[in-house]
């Protein structure tokens, strides 16, 4: 069997993006069972209220979704398990002291596969507050019809 290359998204997790401000952003892998790898092969999988926590000098991911493969037997894996992470020490340590400076949370980005090897990509994200959402979603806004106006005025220019 052919090697996979490149990169293959297997879920998102765009509500992150509007309930959280990015901090940073790190790539680990995943601890999997084989139904698991099989079912997110098939592209199934749900990030929708994951995080991430640090639990005695382990990184572990939780409240994932990955539905229980369709061919599986009786070796299926429970839905929503906690996974461990795979992060280097140093890195975990870092995570571990900003996360208890207070106000951050990991947060699960998205969930691919890079060169046949299942990953995760963590955010260090601050919770936003409601007026903050709502002054993205303007701004977002604001940016779009500017940029239709440009267009627009473009368009009449020629």
């Amino acid at each position: 069997m052919a090697r996979e290359n490149g990169e293959k998204v297997v879920a998102t997790n765009r509500k992150a993006r509007h309930d959280y401000s990015i901090e940073d952003t790190l790539e680990a892998g995943i601890v999997l069972t084989g139904t698991e790898v099989k079912s997110l092969r098939q592209g199934r999988a749900s990030l929708v209220d994951a995080y991430a926590t640090i639990d005695g000098g382990e990184a572990w991911l939780e409240a994932v979704h990955i539905p229980e493969y369709n061919e599986g037997t009786w070796t299926n894996h429970p839905p929503r398990r906690k996974r461990k992470l795979l992060l280097h020490k140093d890195q975990i340590v870092k995570l571990a002291h900003r996360v208890s400076a207070g106000g951050y949370t990991l947060v699960p980005l998205r969930l691919y596969f890079l060169d046949g090897r299942a990953k995760v990509e963590i955010a260090v994200a601050k919770g936003k507050r409601e007026y903050d959402k709502r002054q993205t979603l303007r701004k977002k806004q604001d940016d779009r019809e500017a940029a239709r106006a440009i267009a627009t005025r473009r368009k009449l220019g020629d």
